[in-house]
């Protein structure tokens, strides 16, 4: 039971506040020593030199960087204001614009605070000079920024695809139809809403740009065109294995320089700035990830893996069983706790019980991606929440943001449902 009290540990010392890489280093060090002494971390330092030369993970700076740069290149606020103005007539146009950039930025930075910061900066204000709900508005930017999450390239994808050890690029390709779905069923919630409530989001009239139309359609897709190409070489390239990840995303990284330039942002403190800004969120991400190999190598060695998996394994309804029970354990922890930790606290449990149950390691992974996209949108301690908080205007309440991003947490929900009992619509073998 020494595993299952120290993950009760680590979990408590979190909600108190503790930094996360270090309670789960500390907690293992304790509970290693306890159990076994010093002999039980002789292996550790291998551990931590093969997560050095980890190949695929080396992905993650990179995109990194690349989504940094982009961010630093006012990308958002370009497609943002372009796609406002062809969406902006529509009721409900700017939220469904949001959206929409939000599936741009995702596939193109990755990176879910700078999405919803930038669109909390620059949407949020225009949606409410409007009048717009602002439990409307507020949703659709949680909701949009959280796409970075399931829609390659996604940090995730690649974090899952190291512990499943399965292809980065397979990921990719099997999380395309599960993102793009998510897109279309926040739109078409936005456009219902609206329609039946037309008072949430009120047409924009432009009419003082309609003598220059022409100018602001090609406005339009001189700030669309550009990241759309740069979409097609990094996950074109990947998803037709021409390229690795890791190559990709280098290929990535030099596209939003060459991005920056176009656009007239780049310079030398600009990539400076992005180097040093990459460099923070990496080591966080490795630091968190080095804790996490000690913790999961203690509570493997102290046999909290069995108990776990022989619970599983006597659930009711087998498969069902436990995909339903380990769904609500991810989605009841992201509550609570981050992604990372998860992805190699969590899940390196319930991989190996997925594949004894014959589930198909792909189709697995892209649930867990989905269920813990999920965890940045709920209260208390969803990120995005926080992200939007923190520049959004006083009018903007913390309980109008919790209160709109319900509906798109439902939405989330509905569509890993279907993705669970209804795979084959999105690709994957039929249960």
């Amino acid at each position: 039971m020494i595993g299952l009290v120290m993950f009760g540990v680590a979990l408590v010392m979190l909600l108190i506040g503790f930094p996360v890489a270090f309670t789960f280093g500390g907690v293992a060090v304790f509970f290693g020593l306890f159990a076994e002494g010093t002999q039980i971390f002789a292996l550790m330092p291998h551990r931590i030199w093969s997560i050095m030369n980890n190949t695929i993970l080396m992905a993650i700076p990179l995109f990194i960087f690349m989504g940094i740069v982009l961010q630093k290149s006012k990308l958002a606020e370009r497609l943002l204001e372009s796609m406002g103005f062809l969406f902006g007539e529509v009721r409900g146009g700017i939220a469904i614009s949001t959206v929409l950039v939000g599936a741009l930025l995702a596939a193109s930075t990755g990176v879910v605070g700078a999405s919803v910061v930038a669109m909390g900066v620059i949407s949020l204000p225009v949606m409410l000079k409007y009048n717009y709900n602002k439990k409307l508005a507020a949703g659709a930017i949680c909701g949009a920024g959280t796409l970075g999450q399931i829609i390659p390239p996604s940090i995730i994808l690649i974090i899952l695809g190291d512990v499943f050890q399965e292809p980065v690029g397979d990921l990719f390709k099997a999380a395309f139809w599960p993102g793009l779905s998510l897109v279309l069923f926040y739109v078409t919630y936005i456009v219902i809403i609206t329609w039946i409530k037309k008072d949430l989001a009120p047409p924009v009239r432009l009419d003082e740009m309609q003598g220059r139309k022409k100018q602001q359609i090609l406005r339009a897709l001189k700030a669309i065109v550009p990241p759309l190409v740069l979409i097609i070489l990094v996950l074109g390239s990947i998803l037709t294995g021409v390229a690795t990840p890791t190559e990709s995303s280098s290929v990535g990284g030099l596209g939003a320089i060459v991005l920056a330039a176009m656009y007239r942002q780049l310079s030398v403190k600009m990539v400076w700035e992005s180097t040093l800004e990459t460099i923070k969120i990496s080591s966080m991400v490795f630091a968190i990830l080095i804790g996490a190999t000690a913790f999961s190598m203690v509570f493997t060695y102290t046999g909290g893996d069995w108990i776990v998996e022989d619970f599983m394994m006597s659930l009711p309804g087998e498969k069902w069983g436990f995909l339903i029970l380990s769904m609500l354990v991810i989605m009841v922890l992201g509550f609570f706790i981050d992604f990372v930790e998860i992805s190699y606290i969590v899940v390196p449990i319930l991989a190996p019980i997925a594949a004894n149950l014959g589930i198909d390691p792909i189709w697995y992974a892209i649930l867990v991606a989905m269920n813990l996209q999920t965890s940045f949108l709920t209260p208390p301690f969803g990120f995005s929440l926080f992200y939007l908080k923190g520049v959004a205007p006083p009018e903007v309440r913390t309980t109008d943001i919790y209160a709109g991003v319900i509906p798109f947490i439902i939405l989330q929900a509905i569509v890993l449902a279907v993705l669970v009992v209804f795979p084959q619509i999105f690709g994957f073998p039929a249960n």
